[in-house]
């Protein structure tokens, strides 16, 4: 199966944002992907108010997605908010960090478990997180669904792996700073080594490439989108700048790396 990851870097504009993900939809399937998959925050980019644009899965924002996804003929996985928590009964005071999925045979989602209160940035002040891992299948193939600092938590990973996934997507806004770049590229590799499965570890761009500052401690990207086969090889990979990349995944791959390295049979659950 073809699969291509779209390094954006969003906005604030719901609309522009949008765009460039039908952009990407296109390009990538004019390279013969059957997947797409764009970042975390594709809907705004974090270091914008998210409450006011938070919308539930039937919304305009995700139906233009489903709209372009069966235009194209390609799933699509990206990341948007919908509404959480309201603080009076009414007005909505907290969003769902939320992955959509979406495309031929696909529509499901998914809402970020592990929300990033750390290296000075509290998301759990303004997003609800989520309670259940996700799975979907498409193009023979099962994916497992995880959102940025999901990443550190191998168990997430193991539950997708056990409920069939042979490939983890991992949509982030990854924040930057000190050893930041390094980190994500190795969590993704452990993860891959941890479960035995594909890891499409897909990012947002530095925008410090082009030429964009930060947005206090908001985590807005650094890039270094890639997939990771089940035993931990880096098979394609981009730098910080926006880019597009393309990989293809064999089931049978990950079939041979459980039989050399058995880690999910092997594994023992401690409480």
């Amino acid at each position: 199966m073809r699969v291509a990851l779209a390094q954006v870097i969003t906005g604030r504009d719901l609309a522009e944002n949008l765009s460039l993900l039908e952009d990407y939809a296109r390009r990538a399937k004019d390279g013969g992907a059957e997947l797409v998959v764009f970042p975390e925050a594709t809907m705004r980019a974090f270091g914008n108010s998210l409450v006011d644009i938070a919308e539930p899965l039937d919304g305009p924002w995700a139906t233009r997605v489903r709209e372009i996804a069966a235009e194209l003929r390609i799933v699509i996985v990206a990341g948007m908010f919908t509404p959480g928590t309201s603080g009076d009964g009414t007005a909505v005071t907290k969003v769902r960090n939320t992955l959509i999925a979406t495309g031929p045979g696909v529509d499901t989602s998914y809402d970020k478990i592990h929300l990033f209160d750390a290296f000075g940035f509290a998301e759990s002040d303004t997003v609800d997180p989520g309670t259940e891992p996700v799975t979907f299948e498409a193009g023979g193939m099962t994916f497992g669904l995880a959102t940025c600092y999901d990443v550190r938590f191998p168990a997430l990973f193991t539950a997708n792996a056990l409920r069939g996934a042979v490939a983890n997507i991992v949509c982030a806004s990854w924040g930057s700073g000190p050893g930041k770049a390094e980190q994500w590229q190795l969590l993704a590799r452990a993860r891959a080594v941890d479960t035995t499965t594909f890891v499409l570890a897909c990012g947002q761009g530095d925008p410090a490439t082009q030429g964009i500052g930060p947005k206090g401690a908001a985590p807005t990207g650094v890039g270094y989108s890639a997939v990771v086969s089940p035993l931990g090889q880096v098979l394609e990979a981009l730098d910080a700048e926006p880019g597009l990349l393309f990989a293809e995944l064999d089931a049978t791959a990950v079939e041979e790396a459980r039989t050399k390295l058995p880690v999910l049979a092997n594994r023992r659950d401690f409480h």
